[in-house]
């Protein structure tokens, strides 16, 4: 576990933007390739700069990260007269999908942070420093942001997407995929391999990722992958954070005051499946995925794990009777969303990272049983996945946060080189050829966004 600051107090100014400065929305402010960012229908928070950062590895990173993110506000010196979700110290995050993964989980507070919610918009400096916060200060520090090396259009310019886009993509560009840690026949084999296992009654699901190389040799632009995922996907979650990208749609945990929310996917048909058949798509979205009993079990196995896990925290909760279909430009889902009220553990509501501590992994990303599942994984994928299907978000002084999960997203290893992750639930009748389509499928929003043609 390391720290920085730890003896230092942190100082916080929060004031009101004009939302409608900015037409664009939140995108309009991603213009830099070290941007934190996340944002939904043109709202969330992006963040600039870095003046404190956690890291951790191990079964205990997301209860390590609660202490430190505790003890830093706790003493913290705020001025925030808005006290609105994701106003005062804010904290992006990105957490490893493995207790025993070496890749570092991590909280880090940035220097800048702009936030739009329900039609309010505000600017946050936030710094160590014993020099006086001002308004002055805190949009003089977002303009050096967005006028340094790296940046782009100024505070409040609408982002037009590049020429010959229209959303749909980046532009068409020169880039080779390579084989990550499977071959596609070695990957197909390993499914097999776990529907064998379920057949014997060790356990119900398994989700296994797999992983593919795009080198780009123009170089790869961080801030046009998360503007052109915003655009085109604006019902997921579009997250960016320390090199992680990706745009999820679903929704780990969200917290606000003592309300928490989830968003659970499982069960997925790609919308090109669609073509050439009788009715509208939608129709047979709900005829392939609602009516197909090995959907709706992987669906079940989802919810549950879900429910079951949040139970201990909640004095009430409600979930959809029947799961809906959700539609996004690569693939329909089956989700439902599921509502709790908090209650009080020990004495206090808990946190946003103490509830990830008991809700991850859910069986949508893992399986169920999840400690044969998390076995099997590490023995079929051969492969760390790093921060895909982790945690990933944000989280703010007063306990609010959103969590999703790191889904249709990638890792960026060198100004030239992107690592895609996709994973598919593994249950008793899956099909290895179906399931490696289906990885195809949730490849597609990164490779797009890259401007790779699939």
């Amino acid at each position: 576990m390391t720290s920085a600051f730890r003896t230092r107090i942190i100082r916080t100014l929060t004031l009101p933007l004009d939302a409608e400065s900015f037409p664009g929305g939140l995108p309009s402010f991603l213009v830099r390739d070290d941007v934190l960012c996340w944002t939904r229908r043109e709202a969330g928070l992006v963040g600039f700069g870095e003046i404190a950062r956690f890291t951790a590895t191990g079964p205990e990173r997301f209860l390590e990260a609660d202490i430190w993110w505790r003890h830093l506000v706790l003493e913290a010196d705020i001025a925030d007269a808005m006290e609105w979700p994701g106003t005062g110290p804010v904290a992006f995050g990105s957490f490893a999908f493995s207790k025993v993964s070496a890749h570092e989980s991590r909280l880090i507070v940035p220097e800048i942070v702009v936030g739009l919610r329900d039609g309010k918009a505000w600017l946050t400096h936030l710094t160590f420093d014993d020099v006086e916060l001002t308004e002055a200060g805190a949009r003089a520090a977002l303009v050096r942001w967005l006028d340094a090396p790296g940046g782009a259009p100024a505070a409040g310019s609408d982002v037009e997407l590049p020429a010959g886009t229209s959303g749909s993509g980046a532009p068409a560009r020169e880039a080779t995929l390579a084989t990550g840690s499977l071959s596609e026949a070695d990957w197909m084999a390993a499914v097999a391999a776990g529907v064998a296992e379920i057949r014997t009654g060790a356990l119900e699901k398994l989700v296994l990722a797999r992983d593919i190389v795009a080198t780009v040799p123009d170089g790869v632009n961080a801030a046009e992958i998360l503007r052109q995922l915003a655009v085109r996907y604006r019902e997921c979650w579009t997250y960016g954070v320390d090199g992680l990208v990706g745009s999820t749609p679903e929704m780990l945990i969200q917290v606000e005051g003592r309300t928490a929310q989830a968003r659970v996917l499982a069960g997925t048909l790609d919308r090109r499946d669609a073509d050439g058949m009788a009715g509208s798509p939608l129709e047979f979205a709900e005829r392939v995925l609602a009516g197909s009993e090995k959907q709706r079990h992987e669906h079940d196995i989802a919810i549950q794990s879900l429910t079951t896990q949040l139970a201990p925290f909640s004095e009430a909760m409600n979930a959809h009777s029947e799961p809906f279909i959700l539609e996004l430009p690569n693939v329909w889902h089956l989700a439902s969303d599921v509502k709790a009220e908090l209650t009080e553990v020990e004495g206090h509501v808990p946190t946003c990272l103490a509830l990830i501590n008991a809700l991850h992994p859910t069986a949508a990303v893992c399986g169920t049983p999840t400690t044969v599942a998390g076995t099997l994984i590490r023995q079929l994928e051969h492969l760390d996945r790093g921060p895909y299907a982790g945690p990933v978000g944000w989280l703010d002084a007063a306990g609010n946060g959103e969590w999703g999960i790191a889904l249709r997203g990638a890792v960026i290893e060198s100004p030239k080189t992107v690592r895609l992750y996709a994973g598919c639930g593994v249950v008793e009748g899956s099909a290895p050829e179906a399931e490696l389509a289906e990885t195809w499928a949730k490849f597609r929003p990164m490779l797009e966004s890259l401007g790779i043609s699939s």
